[in-house]
C-alpha cells in the first residue's frame, strides 16, 4: 500500500485499487492535478488479480473475492471514495459495492457515458479479450441507460499486450495506434477499454485524431473531482 499526504482526516481518504503497478504514477499525478485539495491518496496494487483474468480470459470467482477484501480493507483504512483502475474487474467492482458504507467507483463508467453522449457509432479497443468484453457490456448498459441506441464495432489489437509485457512498449503502442487510425474510418468515437492505452493517444499527432479518443484515467479522476466538489458544497450547506 502506497500513501501519502499521510496525516488527513480519514474521511478524506480516496484509495485507487490497481492490477499493475505501472497505474500508480499515472493516477497520482492526475490526482494531484484534479482533485481538491486536502484529500489524503493512496495505492494498492495487486498484480495476481490480472494474472488470474489473463489465465482465465475472464474475472474467475475467488478473483472477485479477491477484490471485494482489497474494497474491503481500503474502506477499513479509512477511505470514503474508492476507485478501481482495472476495467476487466467492472463486474467485480459492482458487487463489491453493497459491502461497504465507501462510494466504489469503476474507472470506466465515466469513459462510457462520455462515449454514448457523443455518438451512435462506438468503437471499442482492447489489447486483452478479458478487458473487450466487460467494456462492450457497460457501454451497452450505459447506452439502454440513457434511452440510446448505439452501434458497437470492438476489436482486440493482437500482439500489442504481448509485446509490452515483453518489455517493447514502443511496439505496443504502434500497434495500437495503427488500430486507432483504420477504426476511427467508421465511428464516431473510440473507446480505449485499458488505462495502459492512454499514452497512445497523447503521442497521437493532433491531424490523426479526426473523432474523439476516449481513455478512462482523466475521465474518471473528473468525475471524481464533480463528487468532492458536490460533497464539500453540501458540507458547507
Amino acid at each position: 500500500m502506497d500513501s501519502y499526504n499521510a496525516g488527513r482526516n480519514m474521511a478524506d481518504q480516496i484509495a485507487f485499487i490497481h492490477t499493475s503497478p505501472s497505474m500508480v504514477p499515472l493516477f497520482k499525478g492526475l490526482a494531484a492535478e484534479l482533485l481538491p485539495p486536502g484529500r489524503n491518496v493512496f495505492n494498492v496494487v495487486d498484480e495476481s488479480l490480472l494474472c488470474d483474468i489473463i489465465r482465465d480470459g475472464r474475472c474467475p470467482p475467488a478473483t472477485a473475492r479477491r477484490l471485494a477484501g482489497h474494497v474491503m480493507s481500503a474502506a477499513d483504512a479509512g477511505a470514503a471514495y474508492i476507485v478501481v483502475t482495472c476495467s476487466s474487474m467492472g463486474r467485480a467492482v459492482e458487487a463489491s459495492r453493497a459491502l461497504v458504507p465507501a462510494t466504489v467507483l469503476r474507472v470506466d463508467e465515466p469513459m462510457a457515458d462520455r462515449a454514448v453522449a457523443t455518438g451512435r457509432r462506438v468503437g471499442v479497443i482492447a489489447t486483452l479479450p478479458s478487458t473487450l468484453e466487460p467494456t462492450v457490456a457497460l457501454i451497452g448498459a450505459r447506452a439502454r441507460a440513457a434511452g440510446r441506441e448505439v452501434a458497437l464495432e470492438s476489436q482486440v489489437v493482437e500482439g500489442a499486450f504481448a509485446a509490452v509485457m515483453s518489455g517493447d512498449g514502443q511496439r505496443h503502442d504502434q500497434l495500437v495506434s495503427d488500430a486507432l487510425r483504420k477504426m476511427a474510418s467508421r465511428v464516431d468515437v473510440i473507446v480505449l477499454a485499458q488505462a495502459s492505452m492512454a499514452r497512445v493517444v497523447d503521442a497521437l499527432p493532433e491531424a490523426e485524431r479526426r473523432i474523439p479518443i476516449l481513455s478512462s484515467p482523466r475521465l474518471a479522476v473528473e468525475h471524481l473531482a464533480s463528487l468532492l466538489r458536490a460533497e464539500q458544497s453540501q458540507r458547507k450547506a
